[in-house]
This record gives C-alpha cells, sequence and structure tokens, in this order.
C-alpha cells in the first residue's frame, strides 16, 4: 500500500537539513536502508535510508530545498502495489468520480471550491515547500487556502501569489496578462480593491513610472508624508507624482509607499541577477553571491559562539623537531609496506597526549550552569581539516588507546571522509582537544580559535630549516642547520592560566623533540 516517507532526524537538535542529491528517481525500486537522498545539516552530508522495500512513487522535494524535519519528501508503492493511485486525497470526502482524483486534473482546476483536501496529507498537513510557506507569511495567505497546482497538489510560490492577488477567485490573468511583476499586481490589488485584469493592467503600465525617480528641488507634503518619508529611506524629492498644490508638486503617502516599493522590488530583483551569475554594471563593479547557509553558517555560528564565550589567549613557542623528521623518515617506508600514509600529526597527537595527561586542566570543560570545571580522563583528538566547504573537525576516539599506525590510519580515513563529506555525525563529535596544521598551506604562527566547548586548541605550523645554537656533549656550542616547527596554544583564560599554558606546550616540546620517549607512552 502507499506510504509517506518524512524527513527524520538526522542530527540531534536539527530542525532542517537542505536536500543536496535525490539517490533515487520515481519508479526505482527500493530495499530497506539503501540510501535514498543526501542531506546537508550541522557539519555533515548524511545519506537518508530508505524505512521500506518498495516502489519509488513521487519526489516530493527538490534538490537544494531546505526541508523541516518531519515534512513528506517521498510517496513509496509498497508490499508489490505499482499502482499510480494519487495517495495525497487520503482523508477526503468520498468523491462521486473517482476519474477526478487523478493529480493533473486536480493541478489543472483553478475553479476555488474549496478542495483543499487535494493538497493535504492524511494528517491535514498541506505540501509546500519553505518558500511557499515564508511567502505565504508575507502576503498574509492562509496556505491552507491555497490551490496547489505542482506535483499531486504540491503549493508552489506562483500558486501564492496568485492566491493572495486573486483572493477568493484566484484567477491567472491578472498577475500574467501583461507581463506584470507578481508583486506589484497584489500592491495595486490592495489597494485599488479589485482583482481584475484591468487593475493588472494599470499596475503594468504605472510600475515602470515608479521605478523612474523625479529630480526636484522642492516637495510639498503634509508632516505624516514627510515621517514616512522618513522610515521608507525615501527622498521627496525623487518620488514621482503628477498632483500639485499651489503650484508646486505634491507628494501623498501613498505615492511614497508606492516608491518605496518599487525600489524593494528592483534591489531584489538586481540581487537575484547577481546570484544567478548575470553581469551587473560595469566590469570593475560586479558582484558574486553564494547563499550563506549550510556548513558555512554552522562554522560560523560555532567560530562566534567560541569567540564571544571563552576569552581566548594564545601561547606560542618553537620546537627543534630534527630527531622527529628523522624518526617519522625512518618509519614512513615500514608504514608504507602496510598502506598507511605516515605524516607528523600522529606524533604530535601522542605528544599532546602524553602532555594532558600531565595537565588535566588543558583537557577539560566548563559547564556553566553547574558553575563546575569537568576535567576528563578520556582524550579524543580533533583534527580540523579543510574542506571545499569549509573547516571540519573529525575526531579520532581514545587516542591514548592507539599506536602511531592505528591513529595515522583511522585519522587519515576519517580526514578522507571529511573532504568526500560522506562522513557522520558522531565521528566529528565528543572531542576533548583539538590539532589544527596551517602549515600544510606554508603557515608558521596563528591564533586559532578554541573548538568550543573543548578549552584549548593548538596550532602546528610549517617545519622549516632555521640555524640554531647547538651545545654539543663537552659544553661547546655551534650554530647547526636544524628542522624547527612553530607552536600556538590558544586556550580558554576563564579555566587555564598563562602558566598552565605555558607549561603544557613545554610537555609537548618535550616529547617531539625526544620522539624516543613517545615509545613509553
Amino acid at each position: 500500500m502507499p506510504q509517506e516517507f518524512k524527513l527524520p532526524d538526522v542530527g540531534e537538535g536539527v530542525a532542517e537539513g537542505e536536500l543536496l542529491e535525490w539517490l533515487v528517481e520515481p519508479g526505482d525500486t527500493v530495499t530497506e536502508d539503501q540510501p535514498v537522498a543526501k542531506v546537508e545539516t550541522d557539519k555533515a552530508a548524511v545519506d537518508v535510508p530508505s524505512p521500506y522495500n518498495g516502489t519509488v512513487k513521487e519526489l516530493l522535494a527538490e534538490e537544494g530545498e531546505m526541508v523541516p524535519v518531519g515534512d513528506v519528501i517521498m510517496v513509496y508503492n509498497v508490499e508489490g502495489e505499482d499502482d499510480l493511485e494519487d495517495t495525497t486525497q487520503s482523508g477526503a470526502a468520498e468523491s462521486e468520480e473517482p476519474a477526478a482524483a487523478d493529480a493533473d486534473e486536480a493541478a489543472a482546476d483553478t475553479e476555488p471550491a474549496g478542495d483543499t483536501e487535494e493538497v493535504e496529507t492524511p494528517s491535514g498537513r498541506v505540501f509546500a515547500p519553505p518558500s511557499a510557506r515564508k511567502l505565504a507569511r508575507e502576503l498574509g495567505v492562509d496556505i491552507a487556502e491555497v490551490e496547489g497546482t505542482g506535483p499531486s497538489g504540491r503549493v508552489t510560490d506562483q500558486d501564492v501569489r496568485a492566491h493572495a492577488e486573486g483572493g477568493d477567485e484566484a484567477e491567472p490573468e491578472p498577475a500574467t496578462a501583461e507581463g506584470g511583476d507578481d508583486t506589484a499586481a497584489a500592491t495595486e490589488s490592495a489597494d485599488a480593491g479589485s482583482a481584475g485584469g484591468q487593475a493588472a493592467a494599470s499596475t503594468t503600465t504605472t510600475a515602470p513610472q515608479q521605478v523612474e525617480a523625479a529630480d526636484r528641488e522642492q516637495t510639498l507634503a503634509a508632516p505624516a508624508t514627510r515621517k514616512l518619508a522618513e522610515e521608507e529611506g525615501v527622498d521627496l524629492n525623487a518620488v514621482p507624482t503628477d498632483e500639485t498644490k499651489d503650484g508646486e508638486p505634491f507628494v501623498t503617502p501613498e505615492a511614497v509607499h508606492e516608491y518605496a516599493q518599487a525600489q524593494q522590488e528592483a534591489q531584489e530583483a538586481d540581487a537575484k541577477a547577481m546570484a544567478a551569475g548575470e553581469p551587473m554594471g560595469e566590469p570593475q563593479q560586479r558582484e558574486e553571491r553564494e547563499p550563506f547557509s549550510g556548513v558555512r553558517q554552522t562554522i560560523a555560528d560555532a567560530m562566534a559562539e567560541s569567540k564571544y564565550t571563552a576569552p581566548h589567549v594564545t601561547h606560542h613557542d618553537e620546537v627543534d623537531v630534527t630527531a622527529l623528521v628523522e624518526a617519522r623518515k625512518e618509519l614512513k617506508p615500514h608504514a608504507a609496506e602496510k598502506d598507511i600514509k605516515l605524516t607528523y600529526m600522529p606524533f604530535v597527537m601522542k605528544a599532546c597526549v602524553a602532555a594532558l595527561k600531565e595537565y588535566p586542566i588543558v583537557n577539560s570543560s566548563l559547564d556553566e550552569e553547574n558553575e563546575e570545571i569537568v576535567k576528563k580522563h578520556y582524550y579524543n583528538i580533533g583534527v580540523a581539516t579543510a574542506t571545499d566547504v569549509g573547516l571540519m573537525v573529525p575526531v579520532v576516539k581514545q587516542a591514548d588507546r592507539k599506536g602511531l599506525l592505528q591513529l595515522s590510519s583511522e585519522m587519515n580515513e576519517l580526514v578522507s571522509k571529511a573532504r568526500e563529506r560522506s562522513i557522520a555525525l558522531e565521528e566529528m563529535r565528543g572531542g576533548t582537544f583539538t590539532i589544527t596544521n596551517i602549515g600544510g598551506i606554508g603557515g608558521e604562527y596563528a591564533t586559532p580559535i578554541i573548538n568550543y566547548p573543548e578549552t584549548a586548541i593548538l596550532a602546528l605550523g610549517e617545519i622549516k630549516k632555521k640555524p640554531r645554537v647547538v651545545t654539543d656533549e663537552n659544553g661547546e656550542d655551534s650554530i647547526e642547520i636544524r628542522h624547527v616547527l612553530t607552536l600556538s596554544l590558544s586556550f580558554d583564560h576563564r579555566i587555564i592560566d598563562g602558566a598552565e599554558g605555558a607549561q603544557f606546550t613545554n610537555e609537548v616540546m618535550k616529547y617531539l623533540e625526544n620522539p624516543q620517549l613517545l615509545l613509553l607512552e
């Protein structure tokens, strides 16, 4: 029997997700737990599995659409049923003519007969994307009264606009008869109290005059009109008017309102054209816009929360890692035999774990609600990873229980999954301390932002050859070319004092200078 599939909760606290890609098409046969869609939420792109065995009947969301958790996104034919009867009319009164229940005929029907059941689910919820719901709220439209013309009666943005323009008798002609702007037509109808074709035609002919600005030195207007113009950010001398008073141009509140609205619509049209990649203005003035949403917005929110919650202090130092460079060079071929790429990061992770055990305050968090500092005796190390959608932090769990090769293998796998956007949310949660590597792009020092609610983050610079004074066994000094690594430790100064931050860094340096000590950990 036909079944609806609602977008499940794909992450703790997630209210909606962006549908990145459909992995199936109508008519495809799917099995339970087979991925049917890819949804982006929080910091990952998540595969959404099918809850049924059956055939995909209909896809009710478009790629790129933000879908609230709980909204129906698919309709299935399960238990071997392949019929294509309309499932969106469940709960409606019994029809006298069953053939009229065809979805295409229902979409084409424009008579306002109150057949809202045709666009409702069995629970009474209207099929409509978030954009249509938002537009309905802005236009003061009850979306339950809008007749949908999309697939299976899905309410589109155009349906909402048509309903707003036509009221109870939504006719298609007023909005499109002369190719006029829909929003302007709706405003004209509201002002004139008419939804007829003449009102739409009037709006079409007057809209260009509203966009054009006048150029006067003096304008007469009532005090209330001047106040309205100030609130709307409109120059009265620029508002077109044919009215006069005592021989001078006279502007009414209605003219101010229409001019302000026309300006806003023109700006919105320009913004849409820019977002679509259409050239605007001179070449040197062209801009490119992209949505501030999804992973990028999530990262921004996390960065802002951390920076404005935890007072950051950054401690910098340098460490001679010549012995570490030699150790990795010696071990690298052995790791390659096991198909493992051995970088410096596993050595740093082991050194940090050893230092965290010595200074547990750095491996802590602050429970502000209970006013308690939580020192953690488990060591989950996050590795900040640059991806094409922003910074992600995969977490290697229980790093203190793993050797160099296991750390390297697990870290490489997680980093690869993050860059492919196939990493699970659980694989980026539960970190107690984070390491970020700016050396890979040639950086040396940094002031990294803490991965809140952790209390510290360590940034690694590029390993560079530098001259250093070296003292031999006889106490003789000499200048040698050494491999030097820069360290930048940012920490939450509410919990960690400057001395503790420096002591922790010194402990990390001890293990990096003498990597053989890691064998004891």
